[in-house]
């Protein structure tokens, strides 16, 4: 199974991103989680969204960023974020069913 994510890109503060993270093929768990990761620090867990579309995100992007599934496609994933936020600098990345990830997309937030 390959995953890609992709939407990253420069955006300034206050801006917003909406990331997608796709899966090669139907994969028969509905479970999802993105992460990011800054060079130097942890890779950090910030949402999941699993069985009937119930969503969990961090605190660090509760109320900014949402997760969900395209209906129509089932194996696409978005991650909306609104309100970004210099220190929301990072690589993102998607997992699929605790398994699958992809190669991540970069999100950089700079005047």
């Amino acid at each position: 199974v390959e995953v890609m994510e992709s939407g990253g890109g420069l955006v300034q503060p206050g801006g917003s991103l909406r990331l997608s993270c796709a899966a090669s093929r139907m994969l028969f768990c509905s479970n999802m989680a993105w992460f990011r990761k800054v060079p130097g620090k942890q890779r950090e867990y910030i949402a999941r969204i699993f069985g009937k579309d119930s969503t969990i995100y961090a605190d660090s992007i509760k109320g900014r960023f949402t997760t969900n599934r395209d209906k129509a496609v089932n194996t696409t994933v978005y991650l909306q974020m609104n309100s970004l936020k210099f220190e929301d600098t990072a690589t993102y990345y998607c997992e699929f069913c605790d398994r699958y990830w992809g190669q991540g997309t970069q999100v950089t937030v700079s005047e």
